[in-house]
């Protein structure tokens, strides 16, 4: 059983940033893939990054592409999500999950099932 929680939320202005941070126990997450998730009021949860176990692979939705980064630290077995020039529309709860998937692609981070998840992160962007 793997526990994730989330660190780094906040409220910043826009073009601001902010740096994610999930800290996993329980067992080490060095041979699962590992995505970051928000969900905004009133929408359905997307999917913003992911990342392979090995960090080989990693793949973004194209609203945070170029300006978010994911990487992950085995060792410390914390996964993190740098987001820079935030924009009010990346307000959200903001979560971390976990999940098995050895052949990672760019396709299948994005489609995969996610086993574990944390309870998530308030990022809010005012403009």
């Amino acid at each position: 059983q793997v526990q994730l929680v989330e660190s780094g939320g906040g409220v910043v202005q826009a073009g601001g940033s902010l740096r994610l941070s999930c800290r996993a126990s329980g067992r080490t997450i060095s041979n699962l893939a590992m995505g970051w998730f928000r969900q905004a009021p009133g929408e359905e949860r997307e999917i913003v990054a992911a990342i392979s176990w090995s960090s080989a692979v990693t793949t973004y939705s194209r609203s945070v592409e170029g300006r978010f980064t994911i990487s992950r630290d085995n060792a410390m077995n914390t996964l993190y999500l740098q987001m820079n020039s935030l924009r009010p529309e990346d307000t959200a709860v903001y979560s971390c999950a976990a999940g098995s998937n050895l052949f990672a692609t760019p396709n299948t981070l994005l489609y995969m099932n996610y086993t574990y998840w944390g309870q998530g992160t308030q990022v809010t962007v005012s403009s």
